[in-house]
This record gives structure tokens, C-alpha cells and sequence, in this order.
């Protein structure tokens, strides 16, 4: 992790964003430094809701027995869907036997939308979760996620697409509360031109973030391209300064 890096978002940050939270950012590895091991089945199910913590200051690492819901396993790259009739629970249940979700009209849209999904494998036995301020030089953050209020979300969007000329350089894939943060950004890391992505609309997992918020997860790459722009981009106007004021 570049130090000075650190820092100097640590820095812009406040002085942009006022006492917005500050991200947290996710990397794999084989030997978590500086983070709790997550013991199996002492997390909530949803890691959603173990990510709190992480927003609150504690670093954390999930290994495949850590992760309590079958689709959290998945779109953590640690294991295939495991869970059985996944096509009726997301969509129209069977009576008497699973309740569905109700996300996609018939099993056989799920069935379909599966098929086009892009799949990955994690590359390490463990993932490990730190807010942006805990990094240390060992670290190598490969993703940052926010969770923001719409006037933090409309100023990284718009800085997320200063330097961009595509109209999809921010996306919005339908899917999980944990795809949104970490499977979907962490396939765009390889891109020529890695999108950030705006998620956490899925129904399970709202509960566990504030009614007002939203996330917006973003490569390492990217970001700290970001970074590197805040300080010549719309942040300095008084376009940007009027919505300042309202970000508590």
C-alpha cells in the first residue's frame, strides 16, 4: 500500500467530503495481517451485516467457512452455488415448500440471467476487509467500497467519470448486496478501463445499511486516479461547494 497515497485521500477527503465515512477496501491473501479471523457461524449470515463492523473500524478476514449464506459464498469467489431450486427462491418460490424472493418474475428468467453471469474464483484463501485509514504498507487493496448519502454518491460518480468519455464508466448490475461490492468491481479490475459500480439495492441486504445509503465500490486503479483528479475537478467550484454545505 502506497503510504502517501493514503494520506493524501485521507486529507481531500475531509477537506471535500466534510465527516463523510470513509470507505472500506478488500484484498485476498493467504495470510491476513492486522485482521480477525472470522470464526464459522459467528457472523451474521449476510455478510452485509459483518461489514459493519468493518465501517465502525475493525479489520476482518473471511475464509469460504466464514461466509454464512450460499450466494455470499459465491459471489466471494469461494465457492459454486450450492443452495438448491436457486431459480424458484429468486423468483416465485415453491408453495409449501420455499418462499421466493420475488426478484425475477419466473425460474426461468433466473435460469437465464445466471447463464450470462460472469464467474470468478477467489485467488487466495481469505478475504480481508479494512477501512481506508487501517491500511497498512503490507496491504494490497484491491477494491475501495463506499457507502454514501446521494450527495456524497453524485460526487464520486461525477468524479468517478471526469476523466472518462464512455457513458458506462459507472454500471449498475441487477444482483446480491455483496456481488454489488465485490464480485462485480472485482471483474473489472483487469479492464483497459475498469467501471466503478453503484449497488446495494438487493431487498436481503438494505437492512443492514442506513435507509439513506448506497454503495459505490471502485478498482484500486481507478481510484487512485480519482484520487489524483479531485484536487483540479468540479470539487474546487462553487458548484460542488453549495452541495458540501448539505453533507453532514
Amino acid at each position: 500500500m502506497d503510504m502517501s497515497l493514503k494520506e493524501k485521500f485521507l486529507i481531500l477527503w475531509k477537506k471535500y467530503f466534510n465527516e463523510s465515512p470513509l470507505p472500506i477496501t478488500f484484498y485476498y491473501t493467504d495470510k491476513p495481517i492486522n485482521a480477525d479471523i472470522v470464526e464459522s457461524g459467528k457472523g451474521p449470515h449476510c455478510i452485509i451485516g459483518g461489514l459493519v463492523k468493518v465501517q465502525n473500524g475493525e479489520s476482518l478476514a473471511y475464509d469460504v467457512d466464514a461466509v454464512g449464506c450460499p450466494g455470499g459464498k459465491k459471489y466471494l469467489g469461494f465457492a459454486e452455488m450450492t443452495m438448491p431450486n436457486f431459480e424458484y427462491f429468486l423468483s416465485c418460490g415453491i408453495p409449501g415448500k420455499l418462499e421466493g424472493e420475488r426478484y425475477l418474475k419466473t425460474p426461468e428468467m433466473v435460469k437465464e440471467y445466471m447463464k450470462h453471469q460472469a464467474e470468478f474464483t477467489a485467488p487466495a484463501k481469505n478475504i480481508v476487509f479494512k477501512r481506508w485509514d487501517k491500511l497498512i504498507n503490507v496491504d494490497t487493496p484491491e477494491v475501495v467500497i463506499f457507502f454514501a448519502t446521494p450527495d456524497v454518491l453524485a460526487g464520486l460518480f461525477t468524479l468517478a467519470i471526469y476523466d472518462e468519455t464512455a457513458r458506462d464508466a459507472v454500471i449498475t448490475p441487477f444482483g446480491s448486496g455483496c456481488a454489488s461490492i465485490v464480485k462485480d468491481p472485482y471483474l473489472e479490475i483487469n479492464r483497459p478501463y475498469p467501471r466503478a459500480v453503484i449497488g446495494m439495492f438487493d431487498l436481503s441486504a438494505r437492512p443492514f445499511v442506513p435507509k439513506d445509503t448506497v454503495s459505490f465500490a471502485v478498482p484500486m486503479s481507478k481510484f487512485t486516479r480519482m484520487v489524483d483528479n479531485m484536487v483540479e475537478s468540479f470539487l474546487i467550484t462553487d458548484s460542488w461547494r453549495k452541495v458540501q454545505k448539505r453533507i453532514k
